[in-house]
């Protein structure tokens, strides 16, 4: 038995090496002074981190990943409370044909929808922007983000809805006070997932965000026709602020539920 767990263990740190190797090797292509790579470098340096910081078009770059990140990821929470519930709770006359028709957009290969989004909004009339690219991103992501919130509505314990309606309370107040604090975990999850699906997203935004430009798309472009040290600090940059909203959004949790908590014992 040992033996098995000793092998899983190298078998994890062998997935988890090769998963952030890449990570590595732009951080790496970050601290050079040349155009082209090569390793070892010749001379270290983190000055293309002192022009990333000091470009204003890396905060905007940002900024806008950031306002469509923070909208598919509230939108998306918002679709899939009802969504899941109906996934996963009620039984109802068509409810296989919707469970089906729900994970259609996810099989679709990115590419084909971003250009059926842009063909379909340029035929009625809309600019695009970062707005269309929310619309685009959440067709894809909410589906994801509804099975997420399922998952955590099958485990919904309907006594404690049955105990609350035989205690005179309506549906609107059993949901925001019995079954909205048990799929909270659910929410939480899925709205971080979809922030970061949406954060790191090419294929759908090169179609759909227009003059807006998103992180993803300028660090692709600048890879293919322009490359300079500064294009993987930006990169970098980036992973930096990834990790810093995760770790505030954990802390947001841990918070949150320890007021939950304590308000039921306080009840």
């Amino acid at each position: 038995m040992q033996r098995s767990q000793r092998w899983w263990t190298v078998w994890t740190v062998c997935v988890l090496v090769l998963l952030y190797i890449p990570l590595v090797s732009v951080i790496l292509a970050s601290l050079a002074n040349t155009r082209y790579l090569r390793f070892p470098h010749r001379i270290w340096t983190i000055e293309p981190y002192r022009e990333a910081l000091g470009l204003s078009q890396t905060y905007d770059l940002q900024m806008t990943s950031l306002k469509i990140a923070l909208c598919v990821a509230v939108v998306s929470v918002l679709i899939a409370i009802p969504g899941a519930l109906a996934f996963a709770r009620y039984d109802w006359r068509g409810r296989k044909f919707y469970q089906r028709f729900l994970l259609l957009p996810v099989f679709f290969p990115q590419s084909v929808l971003g250009l059926a989004a842009l063909v379909s909004l340029s035929a009625m009339g809309f600019d695009l922007s970062w707005r269309t690219a929310v619309f685009t991103h959440a067709v894809w992501i909410v589906p994801i983000v509804t099975l997420i919130v399922s998952i955590q509505v099958y485990g919904l314990d309907r006594a404690q809805e049955e105990a609350a309606f035989d205690l005179g309370a309506s549906r609107l107040q059993t949901f925001f006070r019995v079954t909205f604090p048990q799929i909270l975990p659910g929410l939480s999850s899925g709205a971080l997932f979809a922030f970061l699906l949406s954060w790191s997203n090419l294929p759908l935004s090169a179609y759909t965000t227009g003059v807006d430009t998103t992180l993803p798309e300028w660090l692709y472009s600048r890879m293919s026709t322009n490359f300079a040290p500064m294009v993987p600090a930006v990169a970098v940059l980036s992973i930096l602020a990834s990790i810093v909203f995760v770790l505030v959004w954990q802390a947001g949790r841990v918070v949150v539920n320890g007021v939950m908590e304590r308000r039921k014992q306080l009840e």
